[in-house]
């Protein structure tokens, strides 16, 4: 069978957790289908890859509708693969090729207010589209499954909840990672909690560094990793009016050796999102040894399972408490990494893969 993949987001310069999805997901695929061939749908010329062939679509605008598209009628693969949300026009009419599509959340619909209204617009109607056209819906966990069934009438049948797999750099040695924490900024004495996501609202950074304000962290401090995002919030003026501003490092968007360090180095995770469809941080964190705290709403406790300390995300004072223990309370601290250890061998690439080439031919979840 020749299945085609849409590989336009695994190649961009700065992933975020779709990118790295995608990346993840098509390795893992081409790996694990060897019995099948492979076409690679890009932006742009990406390293020769024995495994599949490439098609370059070199469009810098609606490449999904206007390039892909056009791709796919002129040559159709037996089966399609969208690893992030959006099926092209036309796709999904005749049945062929079949379309599988991951669908990774949808978080606009819990907290609408979170998203500027273009962009939920858009998320609305290219969900609502992918998930009526695809014969196969891949979802992240049962929580994002359930959001599909009750948000877009997508039947269980044409669902399958296949997990991914943890995404982890190598960690440095130790003295490689404390210099590395020191071209960032991060003293190697210094201890600290740390976030990893893009700033934007659903992600709760608001209430975040409102809990630094609370005694019993009123000697912690933060270090935030990730992109700006949409949103009306910034962050960084947030800290300054809380008056945590010298407690708090905002590092931007940085790389996945450099992401390592900081992880080797860290107290603990910090993940109070209002939503999250999986949530890699959590992963990245238990396989690494980092306690979690995360929330107790939508994906993060099926990903986490009883690795984490778990907070109501809409609470500051539970925030602080759950932070303050993960920092102080050695017990709770040795407990919650053991757990966390245990839980993240649960995920595995191989078996995401094995499970979406069974979607994309023809097989039941």
């Amino acid at each position: 069978m020749l299945i085609g993949i849409d590989a336009s987001r695994s190649t961009a310069p700065r992933l975020t957790g779709t990118e790295r999805y995608s990346r993840a997901v098509i390795d893992a695929l081409l790996t694990a289908g060897a019995a099948h061939r492979f076409r690679l749908y890009a932006r742009e010329v990406v390293p020769s890859d024995p495994r599949a062939e490439t098609v370059v679509i070199p469009r810098a605008r609606l490449w999904t509708h206007l390039g892909l598209g056009p791709a796919l009628r002129a040559d159709p693969p037996d089966a399609l693969f969208i690893p992030a949300h959006v099926l092209p026009f036309g796709v999904g009419l005749t049945g062929h090729p079949r379309a599988v599509v991951t669908l990774h959340d949808v978080g606009y619909r819990h907290f609408p207010a979170a998203h500027p209204l273009r962009q939920r617009l858009y998320l609305e109607a290219s969900t609502w589209f992918s998930a009526r056209r695809a014969q196969a819906v891949i979802a992240d966990s049962r929580s994002c499954a359930a959001d599909l069934q009750r948000f877009y009438g997508v039947p269980a049948g044409r669902i399958t909840v296949a997990y991914p797999g943890p995404i982890l750099a190598p960690m440095p040695p130790s003295d490689e990672g404390a210099a590395l924490r020191a071209g960032l900024g991060v003293p190697a004495d210094e201890h600290y909690l740390l976030f990893i996501g893009t700033q934007q609202p659903r992600k709760n950074l608001r209430r975040l560094l409102e809990a630094l304000t609370r005694p019993a962290l009123a000697d912690a401090r933060l270090v935030i990793v990730g992109g700006r995002g949409w949103g009306g919030e910034d962050p960084p003026a947030e800290a300054a009016r809380l008056g945590v501003a010298d407690r708090v490092r905002f590092l931007g968007y940085i790389g996945e050796t450099e992401k390592a360090a900081l992880l080797q180095g860290a107290r603990a995770l910090a993940m109070p999102s209002l939503y999250e469809g999986f949530g890699f941080p959590v992963l990245e964190a238990q396989a690494a040894g980092v306690p979690v705290v995360a929330s107790n709403t939508s994906s993060l406790p099926e990903a986490a399972g009883e690795g984490a300390l778990f907070v109501d995300p809409l609470d500051v004072e539970d925030i602080a408490h759950g932070l303050s223990r993960a920092l102080n309370d050695d017990a709770a601290r040795a407990e919650v990494i053991a757990r966390g250890q245990v839980n993240v061998r649960r995920f595995s690439w191989e078996r995401c893969a094995g499970q979406i080439l069974d979607a994309l031919q023809g097989g039941r979840p």
